[in-house]
């Protein structure tokens, strides 16, 4: 195999641990690179995704002695690109393919756009809705972020070989059904893009959770990033980058030192970060239409710039809710317009709208619907009723952090 260099000068020796950073540093970008191009020119996912990850391996070792080539990305593109050609020409393939592959340009000889359509191939092949929900999530975890299939398995809860073949039979479904290589227009991107964004705020929610894993959060944020600087033409593609960058913000003071969870209402607003709201409020300021990922970050932006709960702009948010349960009515949306209206216009009004949500039946049997009545009710002076409500929440949570902070509140007010 060949593994030609792309520097223009001699690079410095390294050590392994400084490969490895440099590695790491450069596959984040790299690797979804490599993969869109080579299935683009292949059809191969299988193939494309060992070669990728060959070339990080390749990389590593050779890093360590050679030192850190000036265009790390552009020199692997180059190792995984002859390491697919040696592989197709054992196998005597299609000499299309073979020619495609040995006229590939280096990474930095190719237009960016040419690089960018690829990437946006990719992630909407990925995303496709003839491929179940897990599979979709999986499979952009797997060749777009390079998670490693034993990571996903972990993080799904499943095990690796579970995970090997729920990822080969999206694949075998992506070339049965004929799924195409593209990026929709016109009509057709209008329907297919909210499905896109769904497996990406679905990423984001199960890393989000009291008990979720922080990798998905991660992940949901930098595909969301990449999304948004390949179509910054779509409105709701920024309000979704805007909504996760500001949930994403609170996530380093949403636990006690003890590992407790804790309330908007009670963590230190001084460990938010300010980086993360200012590049969502950036994004934020693009939106022009009124979508439901807009309306969810204007909610968002006005939790991320109040100095407290009593000083955020709680009307605003309940004009919101107003708009998102006329556009997208969900159990869920109308149990924060309860909340909402309750600290915008007292929890009279928020018990009201409560009791208007749980009659349409959405909200039979969730807890979460009890602690939001537990918490309108505290707020009406109330403390023992509320406290007994608190504890009925708790005992119907799954999430064991959901629990304490919930049995927290009941002893608060038992006091």
């Amino acid at each position: 195999m060949t593994g030609t260099d792309t520097t223009t000068g001699a690079p410095d020796r390294v050590g392994s641990a400084a490969a490895a950073r440099a590695v790491a540093a450069a596959g984040v970008d790299a690797y979804p690179r490599i993969v869109a191009t080579l299935i683009r020119l292949t059809g191969d996912w299988a193939l494309v995704e060992d070669c990728a990850q060959e070339s990080l391996a390749v990389a590593l070792e050779r890093w360590r002695v050679d030192g850190v080539p000036v265009n790390p990305g552009g020199w692997l593109m180059t190792v995984a690109r002859n390491r697919a050609i040696d592989v197709l020409r054992r196998a005597t393939v299609e000499r299309r393919k073979l020619h495609d592959l040995a006229l590939l340009a280096p990474t930095d000889a190719r237009p960016e756009h040419d690089v960018d359509d690829d990437r946006l191939r990719l992630v909407f092949t990925c995303c496709h809705p003839a491929l179940a929900l897990d599979a979709r999530v999986a499979l952009t975890l797997r060749t777009v972020c390079g998670v490693p299939t034993a990571d996903i398995a972990r993080l799904l809860l499943v095990s690796e070989s579970t995970m090997t073949r729920r990822l080969t039979r999206a694949r075998t479904r992506i070339a049965q059904a004929g799924i195409p290589y593209r990026v929709p227009s016109g009509p057709a991107l209008a329907e297919r893009l909210p499905g896109v964004l769904a497996v990406l705020y679905l990423l984001f929610t199960r890393g989000y959770v009291p008990d979720g894993e922080p990798a998905f959060a991660d992940e949901a944020v930098r595909l969301a990033r990449l999304l948004d600087a390949l179509m910054p033409e779509q409105s709701e593609v920024a309000a979704l980058r805007a909504l996760l960058l500001f949930q994403h913000s609170r996530r380093d003071a949403r636990r006690d030192a003890a590992g407790n969870l804790l309330t908007l209402g009670r963590q230190d607003r001084a460990r938010w970060d300010r980086a993360a709201i200012a590049e969502g409020q950036a994004a934020l300021a693009r939106v022009r239409a009124d979508g439901p990922y807009a309306w969810q970050a204007r909610i968002a932006a006005c939790h991320a710039t109040a100095p407290s709960v009593d000083a955020t702009d709680w009307p605003t948010i309940a004009r919101a809710y107003d708009a998102l349960a006329d556009i997208r009515p969900s159990p869920v949306i109308a149990l924060n317009r309860a909340v909402a209206h309750g600290y915008a216009y007292g929890p009279a009004a928020g018990l009201a709208l409560l009791d208007e949500a749980r009659a349409e039946g959405g909200l039979s049997g969730n807890p979460l619907a009890v602690a939001v009545e537990a918490d309108l009710v505290a707020r009406q002076g109330e403390r023992s009723r509320a406290a007994t409500l608190f504890r009925e929440a708790a005992a119907g949570v799954d999430s064991a952090a959901e629990r304490s902070a919930l049995l927290d509140r009941a002893d608060e007010l038992s006091r």
